[in-house]
């Protein structure tokens, strides 16, 4: 039954993926990414990593889909055609992916148990988390207690690209202010 399941999820990833290319009504485009995001969320519960799932859903289906709306606000809701050549887009894109491809052929496989990462960090980790922190949950310990400050770098870079774009978003067109009477 499990890998029925995981099929199930990929190809609904898969559709949904293709109808948010397919689409020019931005909203319909936002609701479908939060689609994906909340069965990507449970992909992530079926692979074990309930933490993951929990980001994404509060992230990817929450924050990220109000925001969208919001800046749809400003925008409006139907896409507008592009007055650039579409294959610049298309060329740093498969640059990209091939860079991605490339750095992820040496990458030890799932599992593997002579991975480095579980030769000597996983060991340590799981023997010293309850004596060092005293958390027992030892995701919960690398996160908050382990890597504290990195949990911290990264809340202050979320924060600071939100106020970036509160202040983008602020400066509107002169066309579009309205004149105080």
């Amino acid at each position: 039954m499990a890998p029925y399941l995981d099929i199930v999820l990929l190809s609904l990833l898969v559709v949904m993926a293709i109808a948010i290319l397919r689409m020019r009504n931005l909203v319909a485009v936002v609701m479908f990414s939060s689609l994906y995001s909340l069965v990507m969320a449970g992909l992530w519960v079926r692979l074990d990593a309930v933490d993951v799932a929990f980001t994404e859903a509060a992230v990817g289906a929450g924050i990220t889909t109000v925001l969208l709306l919001a800046a749809l606000v400003l925008i409006g809701t139907r896409e507008k055609k592009p007055i650039h050549n579409p294959w610049l887009p298309l060329l740093v894109v498969t640059i990209t992916g091939a860079a991605l491809i490339h750095g992820t052929v040496d990458t030890p496989l799932f599992g593997d148990i002579n991975a480095p990462a579980q030769q000597h960090v996983a060991p340590y980790y799981l023997e010293r988390t309850p004596h060092d922190t005293g958390v027992p949950n030892v995701v919960t310990a690398v996160l908050a207690s382990y890597r504290g400050y990195d949990t911290l770098g990264e809340v202050t870079v979320i924060f600071t690209a939100g106020i970036g774009v509160l202040l983008l978003i602020g400066r509107l067109p002169r066309w579009r202010r309205r004149k105080r009477p």
